[in-house]
């Protein structure tokens, strides 16, 4: 069992804005340490996917700026790459000026990366005197290879590269949460609760982005679980929109860090569950959300916040010491219905998928308890919870691909650098 503990001691980290720009920003800040002056001519080789979730967010510590090009200066000038997914985190913003000289100059050249799918990110540095380039793949931190003037200084060893396969399976998740000894994870749910409820409460208090976990609260307060899914679409609101405090991720994904927890948090605070109830909890709606994710990728067509929505209100059942059955259920509910949503990239409107995925999932749970769920044969419902996710893996993995392509095409289409998909 000590496999899910070295997967939350990996997954669950913190990171200060949107994972995609950030993971550019930190590749761009480590290129700029290994190239040791500073550039005159930029290249960020990027797959689809990270070109679509980092074209539209906010990057935090830039006063509002977006997109890819601010992700990329904004690392290399202000950046500091030893703090990793939080390398944009107290910069200098007086030099944001000269960021925005540095990109109207033209200096900054943005390439599809086409022969890599998923999350690949590849920064070239080049001046007079050298040049430097660092790769990343997989996972938003996972530098797979650094090279300075052409010579190759790092590279992963393809059996570290290759993680061993966690051996996920609904019940030994059930069975881990129940009964594991969390004493040397316990620190990481502390900060995972602090962090994602102090994000929510400021998506709450002030106006950021769309504001849909205000407009939630303020429109209807007489079903419960509309508070859950306000307070989680509040995380989002201020996470997409550039609030600089940080989230304990899952997946590779602050929204998907605040909707497996935020919810949990708040519905064993309100119905005075103990504390060792809402750590095994939160430890279930983590390692849920990254069993569902597991086989479908970091980043594809697939909205994660649906898988971690399911997460999530299964663990509000886990929680009230539902039968095993009726938390199978909630998810299987979840996923036949929502796993349709499409991922068109990181920005505002992730806090209203956050809310439809939620209230999708705490209508499952209703389902489940009053003996009204799908049957097996209703479209993908399988007879047994380990192969509905296993369906919803291969749609999204397989299925969804064409589907990746058409929307960043459609969001971006008149950029040359996605010419390769005509």
């Amino acid at each position: 069992m000590t496999d899910f503990k070295e997967l939350i001691k990996e997954e669950l980290i913190p990171a200060t804005g949107c994972t995609e720009p950030i993971a550019i920003a930190y590749a761009s800040a480590k290129a700029r340490e290994v190239l040791g002056s500073d550039p005159k001519k930029i290249t960020a080789n990027l797959s689809s996917n990270i070109i679509k979730n980092a074209n539209s967010v906010t990057v935090p510590s830039t006063m509002g700026r977006k997109g890819i090009e601010i992700s990329v200066v904004a690392g290399i000038y202000l950046g500091d790459p030893n703090r990793e997914l939080e390398v944009l985190a107290d910069v200098d913003k007086t030099k944001l000026d000269f960021c925005d000289k540095i990109i109207e100059e033209g200096l900054v050249r943005v390439n599809l990366a086409k022969d890599h799918e998923g999350l690949f990110i590849q920064i070239i540095l080049e001046n007079k005197e050298s040049t430097a380039s660092v790769t990343i793949a997989d996972s938003h931190t996972n530098i797979i290879e650094i090279k300075k003037d052409g010579k190759l200084i790092y590279q992963k060893e393809k059996e570290e590269a290759e993680k061993e396969e966690i051996n996920f399976s609904f019940d030994r998740v059930y069975d881990f949460a129940k009964t594991c000894d969390y004493s040397d994870i316990k620190e990481i749910l502390d900060r995972q609760i602090s962090f994602n409820e102090k994000i929510a409460e400021e998506g709450i208090k002030n106006n950021w982005g769309a504001n849909i976990g205000k407009l939630i609260l303020n429109n209807d307060t007489s079903n419960y679980y509309e508070k859950l899914a306000a307070f989680a679409a509040a995380g989002s609101d201020a996470r997409m929109n550039g609030c600089e405090l940080p989230v304990i991720i899952n997946s590779g994904s602050g929204n998907q860090g605040i909707t497996t927890s935020v919810p949990v948090i708040l519905y064993a605070r309100d119905n005075d569950f103990s504390e060792d109830e809402l750590y095994r909890a939160l430890i279930f709606s983590n390692l849920i959300a990254l069993y569902i994710k597991n086989k479908i990728g970091k980043l594809s067509a697939y909205c994660g916040v649906v898988s971690a929505s399911a997460a999530s209100i299964a663990s509000i059942a886990f929680l009230n010491k539902e039968d095993k059955k009726i938390i199978e259920d909630t998810i299987t509910n979840a996923l036949a219905v929502n796993s349709g949503i499409i991922c068109d990239g990181a920005k505002s409107s992730c806090a209203m998928k956050i809310a439809s995925s939620l209230r999708n999932a705490s209508l499952s749970y209703m389902q489940a308890k009053t003996d009204n769920s799908f049957e097996v044969g209703d479209g993908i419902v399988k007879e047994n919870i380990d192969k509905t996710i296993e369906t919803v893996a291969r749609i999204a993995k397989y299925g969804m691909k064409k589907t990746d392509e058409v929307v960043l095409s459609e969001m971006i289409g008149k950029d040359d650098y996605l010419k390769d998909f005509e």
